[in-house]
């Protein structure tokens, strides 16, 4: 494989992925409309790194508009496709449903009719652990995924299934992995871990829906994007979850968390939203037999990796705009 057009390539997934890529020697076409879902500050900051590599080129797209996807496959020759470009947030979803439907759905559509029309056999669709909902855990790829919670499940379901009928009219190679709860150096500024420990260093007072004593499958960012590469090879058509297989409770990354920084936690308790779930854990026994995948990083690690990033880019995870 010479060249993968990853899309999102600022988005926190995609840049790693795309990097991890570069690694390998393999040329990144990357694909990003730099939307103001959070600070783009940050999405800059992980471009600069990539375009320092004389293997990644960069176009500002939007996937949701097909006329700006075909372009990018016109002018570049590439063997797959990786799809990380996506509206994510289930909370933000219930409040403007149509971006969802635009870039997850439209976007994806775009994407594969590309692939048609540019005989490129392999296609990687990024979804999400939000699928499974209220299912009976640990979450398997074999269990029901049409009853979403929220807009930006039902959007990612719709994806996967689109990728389903082109794998079956048109012969594209499909791998969807399924991500449990991401985190990492250079996250997501709207996820709980990352604001965590902007606002526990800060003093700022944290907010916490429900308890804290929800639990979620915490999966670190290179393992993530290390099963993701796995996903390239040849499957058919095949689901993988890819998460850490050990589900922790809220409260227990932030005690992590204060004791890395030295630093105690103002807790702000508020109610459960309803499209949150209580619990996720990811059954991975699919994803080690046959991506030969399974993630390295403890929870412990993981946050004391993030926290290291963040005391080492301290200013300018504080010139952030804070989410909305």
């Amino acid at each position: 494989m010479k060249t993968v057009l990853v899309t999102g390539c600022a988005g926190f997934i995609g840049w790693k992925v795309s990097q991890m890529l570069l690694e390998k020697n393999i040329g990144v076409v990357g694909i990003d409309n730099i939307n103001d879902y959070y600070d783009t500050k940050l999405k800059t900051w992980r471009l600069e790194q990539l375009k320092s590599n004389e293997k990644f080129i960069f176009h500002q797209r939007d996937i949701g508009i097909f006329n700006d996807v075909r372009t990018v496959f016109a002018n570049h020759i590439c063997d797959a496709v990786i799809n990380l470009a996506a509206r994510v947030g289930v909370r933000a979803s219930v409040e403007d449903p149509w971006a969802y439907l635009d870039t997850n759905v439209k976007g994806t559509l775009n994407l594969l009719e590309c692939c048609k029309e540019f005989g490129v056999k392999k296609f990687v669709l990024a979804s999400t652990s939000s699928l499974y909902g209220l299912n009976e855990m640990p979450f398997r790829e074999a269990d029901r995924t049409d009853t979403p919670l929220a807009p930006y499940s039902a959007t990612k379901k719709g994806a996967e299934v689109l990728c389903f009928s082109y794998h079956y009219l048109f012969g594209i190679d499909v791998s969807i992995p399924r991500y449990f709860t991401v985190y990492g150096p250079a996250g997501r500024p709207d996820m709980s871990i990352f604001i965590f420990i902007k606002n526990i260093d800060n003093g700022v007072p944290i907010t916490v829906f429900g308890d804290g004593k929800q639990k979620r499958d915490f999966s670190f960012i290179d393992d993530i994007a290390d099963g993701t590469l796995k996903c390239l090879e040849p499957f058919g058509y095949e689901i993988f979850n890819l998460g850490n297989d050990n589900s922790v409770e809220l409260l227990y990354v932030i005690n992590l968390i204060e004791s890395l920084l030295g630093k105690k936690a103002v807790i702000t308790f508020a109610p459960r939203h309803p499209a949150d779930v209580m619990t996720t854990w990811a059954d991975i026994e699919k994803s080690k037999a046959r991506l030969h995948w399974s993630p390295r990083t403890t929870i412990e690690d993981g946050i004391e990796k993030t926290v290291r990033w963040y005391l080492d880019n301290r200013d300018f995870v504080r010139s952030l705009r804070d989410p909305s």
